[in-house]
């Protein structure tokens, strides 16, 4: 059934926020804070349903026309219909409505840092790759509200940085008939990173035989090396190409290999950095803990300072990395490594998008720090992770950083005190 309903805000799932006559929550994508909007209603839950965008009678200010060829139908951006300063203060309210309904934290509207760049910002893009039958071959990202299809993505996309979307043009060319040049079977997982050189790096995932990879190197320039695994968990093999390809990232040379981790967003992520820098306040003697590390970039900043400092990074290519720079690193899992890294002044988190496992938490609670940072990129985990530290810390300090502009994806920090010392 059709029905006229006015979207309220902009849910974290990019879908515009709605009450139905009947008082049922409606999620309708493709929409803006304030307009009033015909939609179908799908068949629903007892308290909520999705519905579908049919026709926009009232337009919001905070709406334009998406730029991007593919965004009709694809579902790697969800909020690119809206202005960027009505992005940000989409994500501003999104965090704090989680912070507030999820970890119980009376919390003030956080600001969100906006990115340098709105388009092309991506150094990394993961695209699924699936042969269809009669020969077709599609490459790309889920289609909005459909995940069992794939919406073919070509260079022209706006969120990689120039050089990955000309790389990934040429990639597409040089694969040959039904991708041949690609490991065998119907479904694939290609990630593409690119360096601040422009050189290219590609991981394939899935897949039955090792394909052609120096055919495929030969065909297109800026590729330098070829990763695959077969299986998800397992270390990445070199299938063709330069074991190691460098990078530069801010004042730091990294040496790039395999699944190694870096942020999306280069010029955004230096702003996320210097600002986690500042919170820490590295000084001589200070014991820091920085789990979840990576190739341990913070690390590296206070060891310089004069901290005495521990990463903890389960991921062998970057714990090897951080360890080449002189960053003492347990390569394990944080909730394994914490009880030995501890005591601390300073922990900072930086988990994934799943949060902290409550084995991290106990730990902390155990041996608390004086002070935690942690770098969320997932409100809703975000706040359940700080609501089990509430009775021994107090938020400080929150901030946002846009690293991920067209999505509802948003970096936050908060620096935690200890409140029982």
């Amino acid at each position: 059934m059709s029905e006229a309903v006015r979207i309220e805000s902009i849910g974290a799932g990019g879908g515009g926020v709605a009450r139905a006559k009947d008082g049922r929550v409606l999620f309708v994508q493709r929409t803006a804070p304030g307009e009033e909007v015909l939609v179908k209603i799908a068949p629903s839950r007892k308290r909520w349903a999705n519905a579908q965008l049919v026709r926009v009678l009232e337009p919001s200010p905070a709406r334009r026309p998406a730029p991007c060829p593919h965004y009709e139908r694809c579902g790697g951006c969800t909020i690119e219909h809206l202005h960027y300063s009505a992005q940000l203060e989409t994500k501003s309210l999104i965090v704090r409505e989680a912070l507030r309904r999820i970890g119980g934290l009376d919390v003030d509207t956080p600001e969100v840092v906006a990115s340098p760049d709105e388009f092309r910002y991506r150094n990394r893009l993961s695209f699924t790759l699936r042969r269809l039958p009669e020969r077709q071959v599609v490459a790309g990202f889920h289609e909005l509200g459909r995940a069992d299809r794939i919406v073919d993505i070509t260079a022209a996309c706006l969120l990689p940085e120039p050089a990955l979307a000309e790389v990934w043009g040429q990639i597409r060319a040089a694969w040959g008939d039904y991708a041949a040049r690609l490991p065998s079977g119907p479904e694939l997982r290609l990630t593409l990173r690119t360096t601040s050189s422009g050189m290219a790096t590609l991981l394939i995932e899935g897949g039955y035989s090792a394909g052609q990879p120096d055919v495929l190197l030969a065909l297109v320039p800026s590729l330098r090396s070829i990763w695959h695994r077969a299986r998800p968990g397992e270390t990445p093999e070199l299938a063709a190409g330069d074991d190691v390809v460098e990078e530069t990232w801010g004042d730091e040379t990294l040496q790039v290999r395999g699944s190694l981790f870096l942020q999306v967003n280069r010029g955004a992520a230096q702003l996320l950095d210097a600002h986690v820098l500042g919170l820490a306040a590295p000084r001589k003697g200070m014991r820091v803990v920085d789990a979840y590390s990576g190739v341990g970039l913070h690390a590296r900043r206070f060891r310089a300072a004069g901290a005495e400092v521990t990463g903890i990074e389960l991921d062998v290519h970057a714990a090897a990395e951080a360890e080449r720079a002189g960053v003492r690193t347990l390569q394990m899992t944080v909730e394994q490594g914490l009880p030995q890294a501890l005591p601390a002044d300073l922990v900072v988190l930086n988990p994934p998008r799943g949060g902290v496992d409550p084995e991290v938490v106990r730990s902390l609670l155990g041996s608390p720090p004086e002070r935690i940072i942690y770098v969320s990129c997932d409100p809703a985990t975000l706040a359940r992770d700080l609501s089990r530290l509430r009775d021994a810390y107090a938020v400080k300090s929150i901030r946002c950083f846009d690293l991920f502009p067209q999505t509802t994806h948003v970096e936050t920090v908060v620096e935690l005190t200890c409140s029982i010392m």
